[in-house]
């Protein structure tokens, strides 16, 4: 048997099944390395503060609260563009409340939501478009729907996703961001979910891609043998 010989010839067709690969995946990686996480995160676009709350004044205690809508598990108190709001857990269900009159706030309204994603956004940009989402895509596919999406007018297509229960903001989505996923789903393989870093086809190319490399080492070391033997 020349081993030698099918060494060789395996590492060759190894190289043209995996090439392509390999090369998506050092692709991949260098934009990932060039790029800032935090600027993927998109950090730059949207600053959220806590508002500070008033000592005091005027707003429901937790009995008159619990008389105007009972049966919430857990509460919180925030400040949501101005105004002191209460947070309330009921069912697996999160809702607004106004915190002087118990009035229902959500699902707030697109005014709110505008308001709300201009007070957080640090461009300079106009808001080129306002869209209520019930089907979530693919870049906020985990995020809970409802939500509304306020997109702006800058170079990067910025999006920022907002809760209308809470008025939270729930993502921020820009081109640079946009890139990563892309690239991300050839690096991990995941081309459906992009998210499963032990899929099949991964560990898959990964045990060809080292079988390569060992053949490769192996014939080096061979080679440099032979010529030691010359």
């Amino acid at each position: 048997m020349n081993l030698p010989f099918w060494v060789r010839r395996t590492h060759k067709w190894i190289g043209l099944v995996i090439g392509v690969q390999a090369l998506l995946w050092m692709l991949s990686g260098v934009y990932m390395t060039v790029i800032s996480l935090d600027v993927i995160h998109g950090d730059h676009l949207a600053h959220v503060f806590d508002e500070p709350l008033e000592r005091s004044g005027g707003r429901l205690d937790i009995d008159q609260l619990a008389k105007l809508r009972p049966g919430f598990e857990s509460f919180k108190l925030k400040k949501l563009l101005g105004k002191e709001v209460y947070e309330l857990r009921a069912d697996g269900k999160t809702s607004l409340v106004d915190a002087r009159s118990g009035d229902l706030l959500s699902p707030l309204p697109r005014e709110q939501i505008v308001a709300r994603a201009k007070d957080i956004y640090q461009g300079e940009a106009e808001i080129r478009e306002v869209t209520w989402i019930t089907q979530a895509p693919q870049e906020v596919a985990k995020r809970p729907v409802p939500m509304w999406a306020v997109r702006f007018d800058d170079r990067a297509n910025s999006t920022l996703y907002f809760s209308p229960d809470t008025g939270d903001l729930l993502a921020r989505r820009h081109d640079l961001w946009r890139w990563f996923d892309f690239l991300w789903m050839f690096h991990i393989m995941d081309y459906d979910a992009r998210t499963d870093v032990n899929n099949s086809l991964l560990r898959v190319a990964a045990g060809v891609g080292l079988l390569f490399a060992l053949s490769g080492a192996w014939l080096v070391f061979y080679s440099f043998r032979r010529r030691a033997q010359a």
